[in-house]
């Protein structure tokens, strides 16, 4: 985990009227990382603020409106700050920048403040910042504390962020072991009848926890830790019966596992382990979807104190902005009929 560095001596931003601001970035290495290969990260800032920026020597200059120049100048900040702790800027950055509220980051002088950038996991292919307050408060829960429950909409980052600790306390072995766990429900297609051994049959109920490892890890990496068996990635069902010592345990989509499934899941924990609970209400897959044990067992264990749960809404959608309005359009849909 790193801090976020001072910002005094890298940029410099000025005024020149009501509609133009002049940035100045004084590190080399920090304004080509900021414009991008042939301005595509420029572009991006234009597309996204309908204004106009323009590069020239260190400095870029942006025209247009009260609203869009200080959306540039805090998202020029904070892209300032996340290159001085992970010497990376990525197209997700920049649309997260403009599309989020900058402000804060951008005055605070106090690092506790700036919540986005002050907690780091640097992986081998890239490094993770949280980015809204309730990702940052599910990163510290996963760092600290023993059970994690988190529930909401796709997009939020529960999986990534967990999978991201769990692999990273592995390679620091602070864990000997992670253990990633999906219910293999059926849609459509019967177990039995899909091609293939028993992990054949599997494999594609637990892709997405493949795709996060290889994304922050690479396949060759990740493909040894598999074969040594130091990551482990099986059904639900291949839970029971087992006590998980010096573990990281994360059971993904939740929200298709039964009240029964859930309790087993959580009661396997042992010595130096955590166990991570991660579901979305709205996307059960059950037949009968009254089956499903994640709102029951949030409710039996809100009085738990050494569980931590946190709750995602549709403001903490990391993905495409797109993403966050068809939540809300649906959400919005179902409060109508209710």
């Amino acid at each position: 985990m790193l801090e976020a560095k001072n910002l005094n001596k890298e940029i410099y931003i000025k005024k020149i009227d009501k509609q133009t601001v002049n940035i100045k970035v004084f590190n080399n290495n920090i304004l080509m990382a900021i414009v991008g290969e042939f301005n595509k990260n420029l572009s991006e800032i234009e597309k996204l603020t309908n204004a106009k920026v323009f590069f020239r020597g260190n400095s870029i200059t942006a025209k247009g409106n009260k609203e869009s120049l200080s959306k540039i100048s805090n998202s020029l900040t904070f892209l300032v700050n996340k290159y001085l702790v992970t010497n990376s800027i990525e197209n997700s950055d920049i649309v997260y920048s403009i599309n989020n509220d900058m402000s804060e980051i951008a005055k605070s002088k106090n690092k506790d403040n700036v919540r986005s950038i002050d907690q780091i996991i640097k992986t081998p292919r890239r490094s993770i910042i949280p980015r809204s307050k309730k990702q940052s408060d599910y990163l510290k829960a996963l760092l600290n504390e023993n059970i994690i429950m988190s529930l909401g909409p796709a997009g939020t980052g529960k999986s990534y962020l967990a999978v991201s600790v769990a692999v990273t306390m592995l390679m620091e072995k602070k864990v000997d072991r992670v253990i990633l766990s999906r219910p293999a429900v059926e849609a459509g297609e019967r177990l039995g009848f899909l091609p293939g051994d028993m992990k054949d049959k599997v494999d594609p109920y637990l892709r997405p926890l493949y795709d996060a490892l290889y994304d922050l890890f690479g396949y060759d990496k990740i493909q040894k830790k598999i074969s040594t068996g130091e990551i482990e990635i099986a059904p639900l069902a291949f839970m029971r019966g087992r006590t998980l010592k010096n573990s990281y345990a994360i059971l993904d989509e939740a929200q298709n596992a039964s009240l029964t499934q859930i309790k087993m899941f959580l009661t396997r924990i042992g010595e130096n382990s955590t166990l991570v609970v991660n579901g979305d209400p709205s996307q059960i897959d059950l037949i009968n979807k009254s089956h499903s044990g994640l709102l029951k067992s949030k409710k039996i264990l809100k009085g738990v104190k050494e569980i931590k749960l946190i709750e995602f809404d549709h403001n903490d959608v990391v993905r495409h902005p797109l993403v966050s309005k068809i939540i809300q359009a649906y959400q919005k849909n179902t409060d109508d009929k209710d």
